[in-house]
């Protein structure tokens, strides 16, 4: 949706894990927590605290932890 960014929580090469808040955005008078839906590292943080951002706009992107790797 439409809003503001309030928070940035990380930043290119940080290491997430599914869940972990990410950006809080505001938006409608209300704060909406923006978690990572996957285990990976943030490629790009296209965002900064402040701006405006529209709906479907891209924010952070994360490359997900390769399952070979995980696995031995």
């Amino acid at each position: 949706m439409d809003g503001a960014i309030v928070d940035v929580r990380v930043e290119q090469g940080s290491h997430v894990t599914k869940g972990q808040l990410l950006v809080v955005l505001e938006a409608m008078k209300m704060e909406h927590p923006l978690k990572a839906s996957i285990d990976g590292v943030v490629k790009r943080v296209q965002v900064s605290q402040g701006e405006q951002v529209k709906n479907r706009q891209l924010l952070i992107e994360i490359q997900a932890h390769d399952a070979d790797v995980l696995a031995n």
